[in-house]
């Protein structure tokens, strides 16, 4: 029998409580996939709460904000690419499970026992655990992983940057669960898994005490985000940080830690954010010679090389000094207000898509998340300072506002931005157009 709540939105106390985990059985239990509520998405106003609660905190004890704007911009970007393909196809991780579980399970655990409910709590999150330690233990894995790592600011905007490839392998480390567990349990507690892991992504937080032994919290996660020597490859935790001390992957938080990539990328373009490791990839494969050389370019960790250890050595990762300076745009204050503005108006358009997704055809689906993606790859160019993003831009922007359909409230946004886009190429001034002129031309 269908649920009839379930598709409700969560009241604020659930919100609140489903960020950290402390839902109710009671609460969150369904007979069918179908019932299930879609909790990160019913999620974004406790995202954007949070945001602003760290900021409130960040500013008050320490006098700045938690981060930088442009290395935020380039977060959210991450989240939105990485959500795109929904707008086509049902996630891969349910469908799979479903699929597991009508042809091959073993037997059915009942879908309304609190005891099913905790035995998937674990399972999701033990799955977890080895999901994300082959993410960075093997290459092609850690190609899709890197984007999350990307990041050399540690906020709640960077649990955000998300890989697009991710969840086409994830899938395999939660498939035997499907063997016992409704799928309906299961879907209910990959989102939950996610959700929690938003609010352990911040410095505004110490130590927990006690809770440090059991849980996941925000000084275990910042080893696992640190490229300090002595916190590579340590904390695969989700929610419980015992799978770590289990499996010998705990390191306490000692030194202060660094953010990144061992070898930062250096720029706030999205699509190199996204793919920037599977280009490196496809040129060592080819660069590296014999059949199982190439083979553990691919599966071994990212590294290996000839003749080193399957995880590589530990020397050929940069000492951390402490006074790394972290990539910053030197694009101007005006210039990252229009990025803002220029974001803003893409969010819209975006979340719009996604609320009319039912009544648009694939065609038209397509031309969509095409501009959405050349939208925030333009804000990357200007965060880079890659001036021939400005033709990119006009184009964009005339052919949003020519297009028909769209809703009073995003051409109001087009129109204003336009004006603000006008007003930002006057400030330029020659020079910055003859740079623009130049860069076109190489």
């Amino acid at each position: 029998m269908k649920n009839p709540e379930a598709q409700q939105d969560v009241s604020l106390s659930q919100g609140i409580r489903m960020m950290f985990y402390v839902m109710k059985p009671n609460e969150t239990t369904f007979q069918t996939p179908e019932e299930v509520p879609d909790y990160v998405k019913q999620a974004t106003p406790f995202f954007i709460s949070l945001m602003l609660l760290e900021l409130a905190v960040s500013w008050i004890r320490k006098g700045k904000p938690p981060g930088r704007l442009d290395d935020a911009l380039t977060s959210i970007s991450a989240g939105v690419v990485s959500r795109l393909p929904s707008l086509f196809f049902r996630s891969i991780e349910l469908t799979s499970y479903i699929y597991i579980w009508e042809n091959y399970r073993l037997f059915s655990l009942p879908w309304d026992s609190p005891w099913t409910w905790y035995l998937t709590f674990l399972g999701v999150d033990f799955g977890y655990y080895w999901f994300h330690r082959m993410a960075h233990e093997v290459n092609i894995m850690w190609a899709a992983h890197q984007t999350h790592h990307s990041s050399e600011d540690y906020n709640l905007s960077t649990a955000l940057r998300q890989s697009v490839f991710q969840i086409y392998t994830s899938w395999i480390f939660y498939s035997p669960l499907a063997l016992v567990i409704p799928p309906s349990v299961y879907a209910v507690h990959l989102q939950f898994n996610l959700l929690y892991q938003f609010w352990i992504h911040t410095e505004v937080i110490d130590n927990l005490g006690p809770l440090e032994l059991i849980l996941n919290t925000p000084s275990h996660h910042r080893v696992h985000h640190g490229r300090n020597r002595y916190c590579i490859d340590k904390k695969y935790a989700g929610t419980l940080i015992i799978w770590d001390r289990i499996f010998g992957t705990f390191e306490a938080e000692n030194k202060k830690v660094v953010y990144g990539l061992t070898h930062p990328i250096n720029t706030f373009d999205p699509l190199k954010v996204q793919f920037h490791h599977l280009v490196y990839m496809w040129t060592t494969f080819w660069a590296t010679p014999g059949f199982f050389n190439k083979f553990s370019v691919v599966f071994k960790g990212p590294g290996w090389g000839p003749g080193k250890p399957r995880l590589g050595l530990s020397e050929d990762i940069p000492e951390v000094t402490g006074k790394e300076v972290p990539f910053s745009s030197l694009a101007s204050y005006l210039l990252k207000i229009y990025a803002v503005v220029h974001f803003a108006v893409m969010l819209t358009f975006y979340e719009e898509t996604f609320a009319e997704k039912a009544t648009l055809t694939q065609v038209a689906l397509l031309l969509r998340v095409c501009f959405i993606i050349l939208t925030l790859t333009s804000i990357g160019f200007i965060l880079d300072q890659r001036y021939k993003s400005c033709l990119v831009d006009l184009s964009l922007i005339f052919l949003l506002v020519c297009k028909e359909g769209l809703t009073p409230r995003v051409h109001f946004l087009c129109f204003i931005f336009w004006i603000f886009f006008s007003i930002c190429i006057a400030f330029w001034g020659v020079r910055s157009m003859k740079q623009l002129a130049s860069g076109l031309w190489k």
